[in-house]
């Protein structure tokens, strides 16, 4: 779902609604730095970039295709991964973190959509239901093993040194590949059947 047209339908929903989508891409992204400096890494948080202030962490690009597209991405916070402690268990944690950020963010949406007074408003009601749908959509495509994101991380804290060896020299092309495949729509099913099991662990806790 893009924004643009919200913006030019309800100037003042697209207002209220912009500031909570761009700090779920910003917390994303501290949560990676928070996780690594449990882990013995400091450089997020000395470079400044466990900060609320939006003017750290926002990357024009990123902030477009949040607008146009329904998803976006704040500039990776700095990591030093010769610092981690547990490299491959830091490694996983590190990386899970952010779409555990942006999960948290939707069950805190679909939480408060279970009050009447808030599903029923015409203004509050359809501003939590977009911020659950793009941070499960964030959180689901995240989680997908392809470079750059969030999964390939996961993956090589997984993978034997064969595997991760593997996963490193596909990279560089990484970018292009998700972005191929994003274009040609394969990776939909994909990201659908991801959010369907983040859906279904939300309602699970939230037991809903």
């Amino acid at each position: 779902m893009g924004l643009l047209s919200l913006l030019f339908k309800d100037p003042a929903s697209f207002l209220i609604l912009v500031i909570p989508l761009l700090y779920s891409i910003i917390i994303h992204e501290i949560a990676h730095g928070w996780v690594a400096s449990i882990f013995g890494d400091d450089t997020a948080r000395s470079a400044g970039r466990l900060s609320l202030n939006p003017m750290v962490h926002l990357d024009p690009v990123g902030t477009l295709a949040l607008f146009i597209a329904g998803f976006g991405w704040a500039r990776p916070v700095p990591i030093d991964y010769s610092k981690i402690r547990h490299f491959r268990t830091g490694l996983v944690c590190i990386s899970l973190a952010g779409c555990l950020a942006n999960i948290l963010i939707a069950a805190m949406a679909i939480l408060a959509l279970q009050f009447r007074a808030i599903n029923s408003h015409p203004l509050a009601g359809p501003i939590f239901f977009v911020l659950a749908k793009i941070n499960i959509m964030l959180g689901a495509l995240n989680l997908i093993p392809i470079p750059p994101l969030d999964g390939s991380r996961i993956l090589l804290g997984i993978l034997p040194e064969g595997g991760q060896r593997m996963l490193l020299r596909l990279e560089p092309y990484g970018l292009l590949i998700l972005l191929g495949l994003l274009f040609t729509g394969f990776l939909n099913p994909v990201i659908m059947f991801i959010q369907d099991i983040i859906v279904a662990l939300i309602k699970l806790i939230l037991r809903i």
